[in-house]
């Protein structure tokens, strides 16, 4: 993948996390952001997905925009190109496997659910009620089969709000893995290297462009370092506090067309030269 220069963009790449930021509560892609993402593609600009999805239930998304670019999967454990299926990034969770399985699942709490995801596949590790929405939301089938291989990441799925006490819980039994809240009943279980900043900065050195050209947008905590490291990170207008203080830019919300704002704010600087966008000091 060689770098889009653009035609006079500052940030001729956007990065953009899905769910809570470019996608809605009815799981679709809010329109108006759709339209200014092909205006922004039209004018020569590249569109980076990542979420921390899989590449079979971000797909969808993917080529409803007519995306050829590679995606960021799993929250950064993986980098996949959709068009010859070459996956750039592809990390597990190594030593934190067993102890995750031995001392973590015997301990959760009632009512937490646990899915690990390996290959393209989900296996229900630990069964919950709250698994079926899960399931649903994201359009998977959740098998009952033992995981393969060491899986890129396990997803612990509360029935409540309020993951304090759990993330304690699982530093505790897999110091090894790196933890993120990817929604407030989520809390994922990831490879000590992987993260949307990390994957976000290989692809970008793989493209031979500089995290300065780049404009990024999330919502969700596992989002923080990815818009703390962009040219222009923006947050959107109803996420999570910890984005929007990381932020250069907040947006407007996500079902108002957050996506948009950041494009709109994109294209009218593209004429702009020898001027720090507003934000924090570079």
């Amino acid at each position: 993948m060689k770098a889009a220069t653009g035609t006079g963009l500052r940030y001729p790449w956007i990065v953009t996390d899905l769910d809570g930021t470019l996608v809605g509560r009815d799981l679709e892609i809010v329109p108006r952001s759709a339209l200014a993402l092909r205006r922004f593609q039209d004018l020569g600009g590249t569109v980076v997905i990542a979420t921390g999805r899989n590449e079979v239930s971000a797909g969808r998304y993917h080529r409803a925009l007519g995306l050829t670019t590679p995606m960021i999967v799993y929250n950064g454990a993986r980098i996949v190109d959709p068009v010859s299926g070459t996956r750039l990034l592809d990390l597990d969770l190594g030593a934190a496997w067993r102890p995750l399985c031995e001392g973590l699942l015997p301990r959760l709490p009632e009512g937490v659910g646990a899915v690990a995801f390996a290959g393209e596949d989900a296996h229900v590790l630990r069964a919950a009620p709250a698994l079926a929405a899960y399931a649903g939301r994201d359009r998977i089938t959740l098998l009952d089969s033992p995981a393969p291989r060491t899986p890129a990441k396990v997803m612990l799925i509360a029935d409540r709000p309020g993951l304090g006490p759990l993330a304690e819980l699982a530093a505790q039994h897999c110091p090894t893995a790196r933890l993120v809240q990817s929604e407030d009943t989520y809390l994922e279980l990831l490879p000590a290297d992987a993260g949307k900043e990390q994957a976000l900065r290989r692809l970008a050195e793989h493209a031979g462009l500089s995290l300065d050209r780049i404009a990024a947008i999330g919502d969700n905590p596992n989002d923080t370092g990815m818009v703390r490291a962009a040219g222009l990170g923006a947050a959107v207008g109803d996420g999570h506090k910890d984005v929007r203080a990381a932020a250069d830019v907040v947006v407007g919300p996500c079902a108002l067309g957050a996506v948009a704002d950041l494009v709109d704010r994109v294209i009218a600087d593209r004429d702009v030269v020898g001027r720090d966008v507003v934000g924090r000091p570079r």
